[in-house]
């Protein structure tokens, strides 16, 4: 969240904690919620400063409700409560994309964001998106301009669909995993297409799919 002036230390770390806390579970903290996570003495301390945050128009609150506030953007309307994830580039769902590393996400570059369910969140924590190219995985309803929402992860199971980076080439792609003893295949969804065979040391899993945003129009 972004302010024209500086705030107390406190007060900021509660607007923080809110908005974070808004991301990942998709609606507002209770006041006790606050207490505990920005470590205060007392529900009242909370309760005085959220009213000074209320006045000064950072936040809308209603006391009567347990989760009743509401964060305003620098013009003073309502921000979305639906968590948003980065979407860090794009992976081919085709011949492998080469120079993707997920650790750019990590790089302080700026990404663009979309809108997630808040149950993905909830389930899965930190999520990241990447933009499909190419129709490899159409039989899995995954199509070109669609955007695929990525739990990190380094291991995946036999049949999930993964991120997939092939280490001499320093290219990734999207394909369902099969581990075969020394060798890995990537397998496409798309009949007319041939699977990726690699060997296992050539092949990190950055991450499993667990979600599909579809391109309309």
């Amino acid at each position: 969240m972004t302010t024209n002036k500086k705030l107390p230390a406190r007060r900021q770390r509660i607007l923080d904690f809110i908005q974070s806390f808004i991301e990942e579970n998709g609606l507002p903290p209770t006041v006790r919620d606050i207490q505990k996570a920005c470590e205060i003495s007392s529900t009242s301390v909370v309760d005085y400063n959220l009213r000074i945050l209320n006045r000064d128009g950072y936040l809308n609150r209603r006391p009567d409700v347990a989760r009743g506030i509401e964060l305003l953007d620098d013009s003073g309307q309502p921000m979305s409560s639906v968590p948003k994830v980065q979407v860090v580039g794009r992976i081919a769902a085709g011949a492998p994309l080469p120079a993707f590393s997920t650790e750019e996400s990590a790089s302080g570059q700026e990404f663009d964001t979309i809108e997630v369910a808040p149950e993905l969140t909830r389930r899965h924590g930190r999520l990241y998106a990447l933009e499909v190219q190419g129709q490899s995985m159409i039989d899995a309803l995954i199509d070109d301009g669609d955007v695929v929402i990525i739990k990190p992860s380094e291991r995946a199971e036999p049949g999930e669909m993964v991120v997939a980076w092939l280490k001499q080439e320093e290219e990734a792609t999207l394909k369902k995993f099969y581990p075969e003893s020394e060798q890995v295949r990537l397998q496409p969804a798309n009949s007319s297409m041939s699977p990726i065979f690699s060997s296992a040391e050539n092949v990190d899993i950055r991450g499993k799919v667990v979600s599909v945003i579809r391109k309309f129009g």
